[in-house]
């Protein structure tokens, strides 16, 4: 699906790293940390249309030469087996992921850190895989007299109990596969360390929200609240900044609550050479530079805080996150006064499904898809006892895309026939309808003999970027092939059947 562009990425990636450099000039190395995804920042992308979401995996690649990386992860988000909710993984999961990302990108990974270890069992196995894929691990306990004794943190019993971690370049990366992993504990401990060998080393944070020098309302930094409403961030003006400067900076709670704390140490490590006044300062942020129409970010944010709404929504639903959590998601959006229906595709979808009952054509499951091909085109499918409504909205989208009348069977029976035999007898779901996995492997199968299958195959790939909405709570996997193709689903609250549980 074609959108507007409101974002320039060149212009970031150059920006970016031509300040990354300026950081590391005046000292030995740089322990860089990284916030938000390094990775795959669909959020970024959403919000910015123009951005690239593998943006800062392309700036490190430009740096390589002078790079490598460290990965944080906290023992007890292992322990619990913490998910990443846009992949659907969990953290320790995420770690091999990144390894393997980084490698491909021509990145050296020194090691991983498992942060605040405590002996956690799951963290052990852990361990153990790292170091049989050759991985090397450290272990960092929690910091002895944190967070009032500074005298303590930055001595022998605090920071210099942790393990130093040697590292060759001048850059040291330090990211993890979430927030509140130890970054900053782990940066923190190796300056101090760094310290203790006669080197100097600096410290930097690579921000991308929220966007400092946009207005706090700013619908970009209201989605990032929203994006992180579940660990409780809240934007507000950098008040060691607007002293220091008279200049207005937007950061977040976290950040500024801990400046103080984090000014104290630094001060203890490096006495009287502590470079930033703020915590804004240490952010090595050029993104608010390279917005090329403001109008097109806007519209394209609060888009993003409705769907953080939906997710929030669910994830209550499901017992993810509180109700807290979950309120927060829509007080930013009526901050902004939006409302659900703003977003066309939930109003296409709720209006289709009414449509069906009142002619009594929806089953008892009461799910329709709907997917927005352009500004004014949409396509609907709705459940039955042979597929879910995304499958259907799938074939149906793909169909009107190739050209093809709506009245001609895309799949025969004895294609569906046996895939439905193998899933009622031999895997025992037996009142489960195909999901959309399923029925693109089939129609996948089909274009072998049908080309009208094979057309409505191909089209499939153009589906990158589209906006979708159910009625329902989809199954794990009809997520999951929303995610493979690209489309931004979000979905009612309600489950789709009377059981009060997830499929």
């Amino acid at each position: 699906m074609e959108v507007k562009k409101g974002f320039n990425p060149d212009k970031y990636l150059e920006e970016q790293s031509q300040h990354i450099r300026e950081r590391i000039e005046g000292v030995d190395k740089l322990y860089l940390e990284f916030g938000g995804k390094l990775i795959g920042d669909y959020h970024a992308a959403r919000v910015l249309p123009g951005f690239d979401p593998d943006a800062k995996i392309k700036l490190l690649n430009r740096l390589k030469d002078i790079a490598e990386v460290i990965i944080c992860i906290y023992a007890k988000d292992i322990e619990k087996s913490k998910i990443r909710g846009d992949y659907g993984i969990t953290y320790d999961e995420e770690v091999f992921y990144l390894i393997e990302d980084f490698r491909k990108w021509g990145l050296s990974v020194n090691s991983v850190v498992i942060t605040r270890y405590q002996g956690e069992p799951a963290a052990d196995i852990f361990m153990n895989r790292l170091r049989n894929a050759g991985i090397k691990v450290y272990t960092h306990s929690y910091t002895e007299g944190y967070p009032l004794d500074v005298a303590t943190i930055v001595s022998p019993a605090g920071y210099g109990k942790n393990t130093y971690i040697p590292t060759s370049k001048r850059l040291v990366v330090v990211t993890a596969p979430g927030a509140n992993s130890g970054k900053l504990a782990t940066c923190l401990s190796q300056l101090y360390h760094e310290k203790q060998l006669g080197l100097k080393a600096g410290y930097a944070k690579f921000e991308t929200f929220p966007i400092w020098n946009l207005p706090l309302k700013h619908p970009v930094n209201v989605a990032y609240e929203a994006a992180t409403a579940d660990i409780g961030d809240v934007n507000m003006i950098d008040p060691f900044h607007l002293e220091e400067y008279g200049v207005s900076a937007v950061n977040y709670n976290r950040d500024v609550e801990q400046f103080p704390l984090l000014r104290r140490i630094l001060k203890e490590i490096f006495g009287d050479e502590v470079p930033y006044k703020s915590p804004t300062d240490m952010g090595v942020n050029r993104i608010g530079f390279c917005i090329t129409d403001d109008e097109v970010v806007r519209e394209a944010a609060k888009q993003e805080v409705i769907r953080r709404s939906f997710q929030l929504d669910n994830e209550y639903k499901r017992g993810l996150v509180s109700q807290e959590a979950s309120q927060r998601g829509k007080l930013l959006m009526h901050e902004l006064q939006l409302t659900e229906e703003d977003r066309e595709v939930v109003r296409c979808a709720r209006e289709k499904r009414a449509s069906y009952q009142q002619s009594s054509q929806l089953s008892d499951r009461t799910e329709v898809t709907s997917l927005q091909l352009g500004s004014d085109e949409f396509v609907c499918g709705k459940a039955s006892y042979t597929m879910s409504s995304l499958a259907a909205c799938l074939l149906n989208a793909a169909k009107q895309m190739a050209g093809i009348q709506d009245n001609l069977h895309l799949l025969s029976p004895l294609i569906l026939e046996p895939v439905q035999k193998l899933k009622g007898q031999v895997f025992r779901d037996v009142e489960e309808p195909l999901d959309a996995k399923e029925i693109l492997i089939a129609l996948s199968i089909s274009t072998a003999t049908n080309p009208m299958a094979e057309a409505a195959f191909n089209k499939l790939k153009e589906l990158r970027g589209c906006q979708a909405h159910a009625t329902v709570i989809p199954s794990k996997t009809d997520e999951e092939v929303c995610r493979g193709l690209g489309i931004d689903l979000t979905y009612d609250a309600a489950f789709s059947s009377q059981s009060a549980y997830a499929r």
